[in-house]
């Protein structure tokens, strides 16, 4: 596969792996603290990789938990934010300046911060409460931050008494590396042919729900918004009937992400609906992978990763299609804004 380190990649993912000891400590330490609820604090991409794990936490544990923008948090405050918060950053290079700046912010109301990053000599990291330290400089490995949240997340909701089979859960998790090297494999010429027919496309619509929201929305605007410079709307599949309809047409690209949860039943939808009225319908959908050694009662929590995995080669493609790549800016950490 062009731009795809195996080595790299699997040397990250299952790094990722050896973090677990240290997260069980961590939520070990603030459950036995107590805590009234979770914040999940994020920028961008960044947002957008904590909306499964809302998700998650929403329909399958009692933890109340909010999903929030780091600049609006900051400039609006949360009534729900206190002494008893314990509130979840990630940045991979530990400078995002509006992460920076939350995470600062609710240190000072007295909140416990969890920080993920792949730096350690950062003052986000320095300052939190408690910091995980990942490698995460791989575009093709950033999979590997998924990890860490699955074990953070799940860690924290099977000490609340919500997810019986963590353990188990974690043991299908160190098999992932392997599998998604795998499913990247499977996915490759979709992908190539999917960059091949669409590398001049103008515009694309993207719709998914339920877990795999989060991918939609973030490859909508960090992907082929920001890196390939591509227009695009994203709207979830619920959301989908209520006027982003009427824009389909016959030549317009229509995206539909779908994963293992409960919502397919409303990407199913857009999908018989958009086979009437465009030509130009592709759905990525996790159930067609396989995951070798993995138990199929965890696919609908591993939705994401999956995902994740597969767009990731779509990138690739559309990079090499259209002569774009995909470390190119206009503005992002290039001027002042």
């Amino acid at each position: 596969m062009i731009n795809f380190n195996e080595e790299t990649y699997l040397r990250i993912g299952k790094g990722a792996m050896k973090l677990k000891s240290r997260i069980d400590e961590i939520t070990a330490a603030v459950t036995q603290k107590g805590y009234k609820n979770l914040f999940l604090i994020g920028s961008g991409g960044s947002a957008a990789m904590f909306m499964p794990f809302e998700h998650f936490l929403k329909t399958k544990s009692t933890i109340p938990a909010y999903l929030e923008i780091a600049a609006e948090l900051v400039v609006s405050g949360h009534n729900q934010l206190g002494k008893e918060s314990v509130c979840i950053f990630t940045s991979s290079s530990g400078t995002t300046s509006e992460t920076v700046a939350a995470a600062k912010y609710c240190k000072e109301k007295g909140a416990t911060t969890i920080c993920i990053s792949g730096k350690e000599d950062v003052p986000f990291v320095k300052d939190a409460s408690y910091a995980i330290v990942n490698e995460m400089d791989d575009f093709s490995a950033s999979d590997a931050d998924y990890i860490v949240l699955y074990m953070l997340y799940f860690s924290l909701m099977h000490k609340h008494g919500d997810f019986e089979k963590y353990e188990e859960f974690c043991e299908n998790l160190a098999k992932l590396p392997d599998a998604l090297v795998e499913v990247k494999k499977q996915c490759d010429e979709k992908a190539q042919q999917f960059a091949i027919r669409y590398k001049d496309a103008p515009y694309h619509m993207l719709t998914g729900a339920g877990s795999v929201w989060g991918e939609t929305y973030s490859y909508a605007m960090c992907v082929m918004e920001e890196m390939q410079w591509i227009k695009t709307k994203s709207v979830k599949a619920a959301e989908f009937f209520h006027g982003s309809l009427e824009l389909v047409d016959d030549n317009m690209s229509l995206i539909v992400i779908m994963g293992e949860d409960e919502t397919r039943p409303m990407c199913q939808r857009v999908i018989d609906f958009a086979k009437r009225y465009t030509k130009n319908l592709t759905v990525f959908d996790t159930a067609d992978y396989r995951l070798a050694g993995i138990s199929d009662e965890f696919r609908q929590y591993l939705s994401p990763i999956i995902m994740t995995a597969v767009l990731d080669r779509v990138s690739i493609h559309l990079e090499a299609q259209r002569g774009h790549s995909l470390d190119i800016r206009r503005y992002y950490k290039v001027v002042e804004y």
